[in-house]
């Protein structure tokens, strides 16, 4: 007889999740779907922009998540930044590479996630990232935001993997993504925020 999606075994449950109570040989395990959802999404216009803000977070979620793609509108070179309710991070640690060399380091004072495209690198291409938001409305602890991103000019650019904390147990109901150094994120630059049910 087949086996229907999700069909554990009492064996295969133990070695996966521990004992759990009540699952036998043979129970079927309904699968998850759903965990994401999306709260709002910005794309950058002709104009260019130093600051995207999502505010009025809903609180109904556990955990949230950015999903960018972004490239800056100047020859200098400038860096990611986030800001929960617009306020400094209190610390972060990182680990990248650059296609040549690997570093690691960490500030507390210093709170960019890497660097971004600039407009005279090779056209099109654009840093793409994933930010997790964790616990943010948790108004028992500090949050934490772990950061993965990259982007290839064909044997140089970046790839990032970063952590950081926000050290307020104040709950986050806005987020500020901005540059290290106030420059625009070029046309075509897009942020789309995600609620992480719990």
């Amino acid at each position: 007889m087949a086996r229907p999606v999700g069909y554990v075994s009492t064996s295969s449950a133990q070695n996966l999740f521990g004992y759990i109570s009540g699952v036998t040989t043979g129970t079927s395990v309904s699968p998850i779907y759903g965990d994401y959802e999306s709260i709002a999404t910005t794309t950058v216009g002709s104009g260019g922009s130093s600051t995207i803000t999502f505010s009025d977070i809903p609180q109904t979620y556990k955990h949230l998540q950015i999903r960018g793609i972004a490239r800056t509108a100047t020859t200098t070179q400038d860096f990611l930044v986030y800001k929960p309710n617009n306020a400094n991070l209190s610390a972060r640690h990182y680990l990248d590479g650059s296609g040549a060399t690997a570093s690691s380091g960490g500030s507390t004072t210093v709170f960019d996630f890497g660097q971004i495209p600039k407009s005279n690198d090779t056209a099109s291409v654009f840093l793409v990232f994933v930010m997790d938001l964790l616990d943010y409305n948790d108004t028992s602890k500090f949050k934490t935001i772990r950061h993965l991103a990259g982007f290839d000019l064909n044997g140089s650019g970046q790839t990032i993997l970063a952590s950081g904390y926000y050290g307020s147990t104040t709950a986050v109901t806005s987020l500020v993504i901005t540059t290290y150094n106030s420059t625009n994120f070029a046309q075509y630059s897009s942020f789309a925020l995600f609620g992480i049910k719990g």
